[in-house]
C-alpha cells in the first residue's frame, strides 16, 4: 500500500500532467486528455473539476463547426488553461512591458512597430527550414509550424475546421504565449507575428483571438489554399525572363519618326497614323 506521502506525490504528478496537456492542446475534452495520458476519463475529470474550481482551467461548450462536434447527444465540454495556470508567462514579462513603454516614449509608435517587425523577422528565419521541409501542402506546413512553436514554449497545435461540406481551413492554436504581457500592452507584436505566419505558410492568415487581448487561446485561421511562393523563396523575387527568340512581339515601325518639334506649324498625328 502506498504511504500518504507517496499518494500525494502521485496525485500532484498526475494533476500536473493533466494541466500540461490542457495548456498544450486546449481547448481539449476530458476524453482527449485521457487518450494523451493513457488514463481513464473519470480520473481526468476529477483533476479537471478540481483545477476548474481553483481557476486554473475553464470549461466551455465546443465551437459550432469544430471537428468532432456533430452527432447525437450533447457535445463534450472543452477545457482551456486560464491565465492563472503556471507556465503561461516568462519571468521577464514586466521588464519587457516596461522596456516597450520606454521605447514608445522615446521613439514613438514607429519604434514599437520596427521592433515588432524585427521580432517577426527572427521568427521567420527560425522556423523557415521546418516549414519548407514539410512540402507545399498547407496542413502539413501548419503542423510543422506548430511543432516548431511548441519547442519554443508556445504550446501550439492545429485542428481542422469542418464547415459541414468538408475541411475548409486549419486553425493554428497557441495555448501559451511567452510574451503575453507585452502583447497585451502592444498588439503590434501579434500583428507582426500573424504576418510572419502568412509568409511562412504561403497563404493569407488572420487572427481570430489572442491571449494578449483576453482570449483563452491564440487562434489563427489558415485557409487551405495552394501554397504560393513567398518572400522566403528568392526565385519569387526575380524579374521575369525576357521573351524567347521566336516569340511574337510587336513589329518595329518601318516609318521614320519625325518629331513635330522639328517641323514648325505641323500638328501631331494620331498614334495610329493617317486614315484613308
Amino acid at each position: 500500500m502506498k504511504s500518504p506521502a507517496t499518494a500525494r506525490t502521485s496525485e500532484v504528478t498526475t494533476r500536473e500532467r493533466v494541466l500540461a496537456v490542457v495548456v498544450e492542446h486546449g481547448p481539449v475534452t476530458t476524453g482527449g486528455v485521457a487518450r494523451v495520458l493513457g488514463l481513464t476519463a473519470a480520473a481526468v475529470r476529477r483533476h479537471l473539476d478540481a483545477m476548474a474550481a481553483e481557476g486554473l482551467v475553464a470549461g466551455r461548450e465546443p465551437r459550432p463547426g469544430a471537428a468532432g462536434v456533430r452527432g447525437p447527444g450533447r457535445p463534450a465540454k472543452e477545457f482551456v488553461a486560464t491565465r492563472r495556470a503556471p507556465g503561461g508567462q516568462d519571468g521577464h514579462g514586466e521588464l519587457a512591458v516596461d522596456l516597450l513603454h520606454h521605447l514608445a516614449a522615446t521613439t514613438g509608435a514607429p519604434g514599437v512597430r520596427a521592433y515588432a517587425e524585427h521580432r517577426a523577422d527572427q521568427l521567420r528565419a527560425r522556423y523557415a527550414a521546418d516549414v519548407e521541409a514539410a512540402g507545399p501542402g498547407v496542413p502539413a506546413r501548419a503542423e510543422a509550424l506548430a511543432r516548431a512553436l511548441g519547442r519554443d514554449g508556445f504550446a501550439a497545435s492545429t485542428r481542422p475546421v469542418d464547415t459541414g461540406t468538408g475541411v475548409a481551413a486549419v486553425q493554428l492554436c497557441q495555448g501559451r504565449c511567452p510574451v503575453q504581457q507585452a502583447a497585451s500592452a502592444f498588439p503590434e507584436l501579434c500583428d507582426a507575428e500573424t504576418a510572419a505566419f502568412s509568409e511562412l505558410l504561403g497563404v493569407g492568415t488572420r487572427r481570430l483571438a489572442t491571449l494578449g487581448a483576453g482570449g483563452r487561446v491564440c487562434t489563427t485561421h489558415v485557409p487551405l489554399a495552394p501554397h504560393r511562393s513567398t518572400a522566403l523563396d528568392p526565385a519569387a523575387q526575380q524579374p521575369p525572363d525576357p521573351p524567347h527568340r521566336g516569340s511574337r512581339a510587336p513589329a518595329p515601325s518601318t516609318t521614320p519618326h519625325r518629331s513635330t518639334r522639328d517641323t514648325p506649324g505641323t500638328t501631331p498625328s494620331s498614334p495610329e497614323g493617317p486614315r484613308g
